[in-house]
């Protein structure tokens, strides 16, 4: 088939390629804002804000008190999910990609003007929380949108894993950038950091903000959407609709997320905690080794979005997630080395079990939900993984480390979290090769969460 009648787009196939292109860059390049603004929180809260916003305590309490108003934002992402997801399916998913865009930027713009606890006690927290909870929603719609606006433009049903892992890498790309802003810096000597050099790289993100809105205005709504409106099968009420009639895959593709998303807060926030408290290195060593492992997602992230092409989502998700919970234990023997080079080595090494999940992530998940449902659905499913996974994972690491005194409880930790997703993993459905773009595919269907062992990529 062509481009035009795979995707009734109207557009031959060269303009096809081109919308295709701009939609991955739009995608990936807000993806990377999105998370250089989320992330840039993790990188500075146990440097800066347990001593800035909480100095009366103990600086592993304080450090707890810190990484608590940073749940705060994974809290919230359910919440700009539902909301979000709401107009994606009714509006469309290029207008409320700018939304979260600007609601994300700008949220995370003001954190840069948060005032301490020395000048006006306790309010710098409380301010501190309701942005991180703005900054949330942001997110919560951002990634269903990003995803989306790729792989609706997909032009055939062979690529879609390898296409949508652009905007995940969006992801350690924006961690890159958020380390690079922290590590560019850290040569303010501490009192100034302290004062004022920690608050630039949150000012630095309305320029990136910027350029992701010049670039998402260029884009066209994908043809699955108009495909959507033009039959009039645009729900009155998707989110209610995705949780009546497919709450299993929301609820599965929330849980299959453990044994990616809990341990990658661990090793790109939680590692700056363990590694200046009981390794004591240097924030430095730590943020060029996350440099160097966030550039080597760019790699790592696209090659398994592509392989799950070709050996089908869920076998390549469940190699990662077997890979995550046996590497934890190393990553935790190479960092009590306490030798610099070997830690350089485990932080370098964290990334590639999570990027193997990652990479297929995005189409496993989003292939789930049918057209019309699919930006609620998706964004819920992704989104509420935050509560359990994402927003828990630098807190409960902390307590852990707090009680056991031992890097390895951690590693239980992450490893129970692998547990977890390969089980809910394999009980999802396998859409590898498969046509997504038309609504008769999906109707009809009962929440059959549980796959043949037939499927193509089903097991391992």
């Amino acid at each position: 088939m062509t481009a035009i009648e795979t995707t009734g787009s109207g557009l031959s196939a060269i303009e096809h390629d081109a919308q295709l292109r701009r939609a991955v860059v739009a995608g990936t390049v807000g993806t990377i804002i999105e998370a250089y603004d989320f992330l840039l929180y993790v990188q500075v809260a146990p440097l800066v804000f347990a001593a800035l916003f909480f100095p009366g305590s103990d600086p592993l309490v304080g450090t707890l008190e810190a990484f608590g108003i940073y749940a705060v934002g994974f809290v919230s992402r359910p919440v700009g999910a539902a909301v979000f997801g709401h107009y994606g399916d009714r509006i469309g998913r290029k207008v409320t990609l700018i939304a979260t865009l600007l609601l994300t930027g700008l949220s995370t713009f003001a954190v840069g003007f948060v005032p301490g606890y020395a000048t006006v006690g306790v309010w710098g927290a409380v301010i501190l929380i309701v942005l991180r909870f703005i900054q949330g929603m942001g997110i919560g719609g951002e990634w269903g949108g990003a995803t989306l606006i790729a792989m609706e433009w997909a032009k055939t049903n062979k690529h879609r894993g390898f296409i949508t892992s652009w905007p995940q890498w969006g992801g350690p790309a924006g961690l890159f950038f958020a380390n690079m802003a922290v590590l560019a810096f850290s040569w303010v000597s501490g009192d100034q950091f302290m004062n004022w050099g920690w608050r630039v790289p949150f000012w630095l993100s309305i320029v990136m903000v910027a350029v992701g809105i010049y670039i998402r205005l260029g884009i066209m709504e994908t043809p699955v959407f108009r495909r959507v409106l033009e039959e009039e099968r645009v729900a009155r009420a998707p989110v209610i609709e995705v949780i009546k009639r497919q709450p299993g895959k929301i609820v599965l593709t929330a849980l299959c997320r453990m044994a990616e998303q809990a341990p990658f807060y661990v090793f790109a926030g939680f590692i700056f905690t363990y590694g200046t408290t009981v390794l004591h290195t240097s924030r430095n060593l730590l943020l060029i080794a996350l440099l160097i492992a966030t550039g080597l997602s760019a790699v790592t992230i696209p090659l398994a979005g592509h392989i799950s092409d070709l050996i089908g989502r869920k076998r390549m998700y469940l190699i990662g997630a077997v890979t995550m919970g046996l590497f934890s234990f190393v990553y935790f023997a190479l960092l009590n080395t306490a030798v610099p080079a070997m830690i350089f080595i485990a932080i370098i090494l964290s990334f590639i079990p999570h990027d193997m999940m990652y990479g297929p992530q995005a189409a496993l998940i989003a292939e789930c939900f049918s057209p019309r449902l699919r930006y609620s659905g998706a964004s819920l499913g992704y989104h509420l993984a935050s509560v359990v996974a994402g927003g828990p994972a630098p807190i409960i690491a902390t307590a852990l480390l707090a009680a056991t005194h031992s890097g390895y409880s951690v590693a239980l930790y992450i490893s129970a979290c692998a547990i977890v997703s390969i089980i809910t993993t394999s009980m999802l459905p396998d859409y590898t090769g498969k046509d997504i773009a038309q609504e008769d595919a999906y109707d009809g269907q009962a929440d059959h969460t549980v796959d043949s062992p037939l499927v193509h990529g089903s097991s391992l």
